[in-house]
Formats: structure tokens, C-alpha cells, sequence
């Protein structure tokens, strides 16, 4: 199941919409680009397993 989220861009700060598959398990580390600056954000996923809350936080990636 996949399912969409926002992030907010590591450098620049931005709003950024990702597609996050559910399937995936509840944790999850990705690298994806910002949508704005274009710069490679590492993204670190939890999905509260009873209300599929999906949190997203984010770091630089070197």
C-alpha cells in the first residue's frame, strides 16, 4: 500500500511531498531529493502501526 507524506527539505526548508510504501515496515531510511533545491535529503520513516501515523524526519546527506 502506498500512501503520501511531507517533509520539510533539510537545507532549504522546503515542503516536500514524498509517496511512502506502507509495505516497507514501520521503519524506513531513504535518500530522496528535494523537490526544490535538489539536494539529497536522508529521510528516516516511523509508522505508528495502530493508527498508521506516518512521521518523517530529516537529516543532510553527505
Amino acid at each position: 500500500m502506498q500512501t503520501i507524506a511531507d517533509y520539510m527539505c533539510a537545507f532549504c526548508g522546503e515542503i516536500n511531498t514524498t509517496f511512502v510504501d506502507l509495505s516497507g515496515g514501520n521503519s524506513q531510511t531513504y535518500i530522496e531529493d528535494c523537490q526544490v533545491c535538489c539536494r539529497p535529503n536522508r529521510l528516516y520513516l516511523t509508522v505508528d502501526e495502530e493508527s498508521l501515523e506516518l512521521t518523517i524526519n530529516t537529516d543532510y546527506e553527505e
